[in-house]
């Protein structure tokens, strides 16, 4: 099986073809322009030299005498040999020769057709004479009253001709030859400094290569982006599309990475190329991006910066889950202890006799648990939220904080509503946090008739200062800590609200801590899919 030629072989044939096709393409015009200008320069000479003879006194006087041949031969010769022409031959109106190079052929008629000229007009062409084959030029003798009396042919042969053009081309061709050498050295190197630029690889595998990095960069999950020097997105995958809300990549080639993330210039000034590679949480629209950035360095210049993208929304949502069914067990376990003892004690007191100490622990007892304070008498009705709502209980127990459901509102069972969850989650979050053990917090949701709800929670704990109540819906901004993996429960908060077009507001609480007040127009108006 014959061997494929080497992209370097390819290379240089086909600079060499295009350099030989150039250079025989030019030689080929030069040439025939080179002919062309001896030829013209070749009739214009013998028409000079035609129409000065036929027009030589000397020459007319002499058709008079007797032997005119005796005074014209001269002068024709004399004429040949200073215009270096192969003749110069003076007829008759017979065309009885009165001149020619050769004496012998003296008085003798022309070998070739003198009518043309015998007419009183001139001819310009090549004919084959005594001599040879010439290119010649034959003009007419007029008398003083204007008759033509005989003709002047003066003619170069063809042979002479070409001498002059071959003369003149020997140089023109050993150029050509010099620039086709110079243009396939030129072509060797221009192909050794193509392969040295593609690191010496040839088509197939260099087809191989981007097969394999478009399947790799479009099969992955993890999103991923390739910005150049100036931050600019030069390289997109399908997940980094999808997880930054775009149509396709395309969309991505050539923007700014500041205008697809937040907060992303600050991690890819951070990114030295180095093993620490920085990473943080950033918001793309509502979902929960991890966002890794290193810096791309070719012979020590950093080129460019990669950046890694990974979905964490759908396990904060797991995290989240979890953490609500931990703390829901928990509330269990503690419910189970409660009863337990409150059994006990029953048990107790009977045995004792004392019915009466009984009854009033049973009283005491009440409704039986604090996993029963979310029902009717709560308002909320709302079997998802009351879920979260029993979570944030008994997390809150856990933390030491004293978290109260206002039952002033009504919140009726309905259709899911995942943004309306996700706000209460996060604002609960907000002020547990924020309370601290000892605490309390209060919240009370509330469902008008056009479906619209507002979201009040209050908490007592140090509050936000006045300078900073814009801040902290800003992604990344956290009082409790410099940790970059807080900072954005209130922020997502915000997104959603603009996104249903609702409002949200911070200020004092009665308490002294902070008070968010939010109001989540219906999902049904604004087309939200629940």
């Amino acid at each position: 099986m014959v061997k494929a030629m080497t992209l370097r072989t390819q290379l240089v044939l086909l600079q060499v073809f295009i350099v030989l096709a150039i250079v025989l393409t030019v030689g080929l015009a030069a040439m025939l322009m080179q002919e062309r200008q001896i030829r013209e320069a070749s009739q214009e000479r013998m028409i000079a030299v035609a129409q000065s003879v036929a027009q030589l006194p000397t020459i007319v006087d002499a058709y008079d005498d007797a032997d005119p041949a005796a005074v014209i031969q001269p002068i024709a010769e004399l004429i040949r040999d200073s215009s270096n022409v192969a003749y110069v031959v003076v007829t008759d109106d017979e065309g009885i020769r009165f001149s020619h190079p050769n004496p012998e052929r003296i008085g003798e008629p022309v070998s070739t057709d003198p009518s043309v000229a015998l007419a009183g007009d001139m001819y310009v062409g090549t004919q084959t004479g005594t001599l040879g084959e010439s290119w010649r030029v034959k003009v007419p003798v007029f008398d003083a009253d204007g008759d033509v009396m005989g003709q002047v042919s003066v003619g170069i042969l063809e042979s002479a001709l070409r001498e002059d053009f071959l003369g003149d081309i020997t140089g023109f061709l050993l150029a050509l030859g010099a620039a086709t050498v110079v243009g396939v050295v030129a072509a060797t190197g221009v192909a050794r400094i193509v392969r040295r630029r593609i690191y010496g690889l040839e088509p197939d595998e260099i087809r191989g290569l981007l097969e394999t990095r478009e399947a790799t960069l479009h099969g992955i999950r993890e999103g991923m982006l390739a910005l150049d020097e100036r931050g600019d997105v030069s390289l997109c995958n399908d997940s980094a599309a999808r997880l930054l809300g775009l149509g396709s990549p395309a969309e991505a080639i050539g923007r700014p990475a500041s205008e697809l993330l937040d907060d992303l210039t600050a991690l890819i000034a951070d990114s030295s190329g180095d093993d620490s590679t920085p990473q943080r949480l950033v918001l793309s629209g509502e979902r929960v991006l991890v966002a890794r950035a290193a810096a791309v360095r070719v012979q020590d210049r950093r080129v460019g910066t990669v950046v890694t993208l990974m979905d964490r929304t759908e396990l904060d949502q797991a995290l989240r889950d979890l953490a609500g069914a931990q703390s829901l067990a928990e509330g269990l376990r503690a419910q189970q202890h409660e009863f337990s003892n409150t059994l006990h004690t029953i048990g107790g007191l009977i045995e004792l006799g004392e019915f009466d100490a009984a009854s009033r622990v049973i009283e005491r007892a009440g409704d039986g648990g604090a996993l029963s304070h979310l029902d009717a008498p709560d308002g909320v009705q709302d079997i998802e939220l009351a879920a979260i709502l029993l979570a944030k209980r008994a997390r809150a127990r856990e933390l030491g904080v004293d978290l109260i459901v206002s039952d002033a509102g009504r919140l009726p069972s309905g259709p899911a509503d995942g943004d309306l969850s996700t706000v209460v989650a996060n604002l609960i979050e907000n002020a547990l946090d924020a309370a601290g053990r000892g605490g309390h917090v209060s919240v009370a949701i509330e469902r008008d008739a056009g479906g619209d709800t507002t979201i009040l929670v209050e908490d007592d704990g140090p509050g936000v200062p006045i300078e900073h109540r814009g801040d902290v819906f800003r992604l990344g901004y956290s009082t409790k800590s410099d940790d970059r993996q807080r900072g954005y429960g209130l922020t997502l908060v915000a997104r959603i609200v603009e996104r249903r077009g609702g409002t949200v507001e911070l200020s004092p609480a009665t308490a002294g801590g902070a008070r968010f007040a939010v109001r989540l127009p219906a999902a049904e108006r604004v087309g939200v899919p629940t």
